[in-house]
């Protein structure tokens, strides 16, 4: 499988399980414009077989190279990213873990059920990041625990491994060339944003503009019942350059920060 073929298949589970991806994408393209991917996001838990590690192999196999660590000391995580060696329009990729130790006895021994109910050839496997939920039917009762200690985690535990989010290279875009113009065009067409801490992340001193989305609501399937929740989001990101020429190829984390809020509980 080639990272163009991996992206493809992600992109195809995401769009799928979320329609309002698909959604903004097609108006964009409606528009006339080109989407490139700036990156692809994956989230997971720090314990010893589902780590950041686990989910970046089959991208280091096929080119990938690290890049970048980002610490999150308020919402208990650690990420890194990853650049394709060769390959420039290969989106950046961005992999996120909880950090376990820091949270609950409930945190720690539901991670750790719910790690071991993942087969293990399936973790060591190229598979693991198509594996989407990865427990069946989850428990809502769980999931609302969770939440009260993570938004992070409760998401992670019913969505499990996916892309949490693809990102809009606002670079590549013509008409739509400001962070501020793409955010106007959602809103004019019904998208609710992500405005933890402004509808804007960063700033150019940052070299880095991001907005996003609210993450899509999805009817899900628990032990008590069917319930509405969040699944995954689309991102928006503009890069400036460095004084080199060359546009800033890293994140921010205190934008990043406020960017994994899209995926927090809301009713609409």
């Amino acid at each position: 499988m080639t990272h163009q073929e991996i992206f493809e298949r992600l992109w195809q589970d995401y769009i799928t399980q979320n329609p309002a991806t698909k959604k903004v994408y097609d108006l964009l393209v409606r528009e006339g414009e080109t989407i490139v991917n700036d990156h692809v996001a994956f989230r997971t838990f720090n314990h010893p077989l589902t780590g950041i590690d686990a989910i970046a192999k089959i991208f280091l196999k096929n080119g990938y190279v690290y890049k970048g660590d980002y610490h999150f000391e308020q919402k208990k995580l650690y990420a890194r990213h990853y650049e394709h060696k060769s390959d420039p329009q290969a989106p950046r990729v961005f992999i996120s873990e909880l950090l376990v130790e820091h949270f609950s006895e409930h945190m720690k021994a539901t991670v750790n059920q719910w790690v071991a109910s993942i087969p293990l050839n399936l973790i060591k496997s190229d598979e693991l990041i198509f594996a989407g939920n990865v427990i069946g039917i989850p428990s809502y009762k769980t999931y609302e625990k969770l939440r009260i200690e993570s938004e992070y985690a409760a998401w992670l535990y019913v969505n499990g491994f996916c892309a949490n989010h693809f990102t809009v290279s606002v670079n590549s875009l013509r008409e739509y060339d400001t962070v501020e113009k793409v955010n106007t065009f959602l809103k004019a067409n019904g998208f609710l944003l992500n405005d933890a801490n402004g509808e804007i992340q960063g700033t150019a001193n940052d070299m880095l503009e991001q907005s996003s989305i609210k993450a899509g609501i999805n009817r899900i399937t628990f032990q008590e019942g069917e319930f509405d929740i969040p699944g995954c989001y689309y991102e928006f990101a503009l890069r400036y350059p460095e004084p080199n020429g060359k546009l800033y190829s890293g994140f921010v984390a205190k934008s990043a920060d406020k960017i994994f809020e899209s995926t927090n509980y809301y009713k609409k």
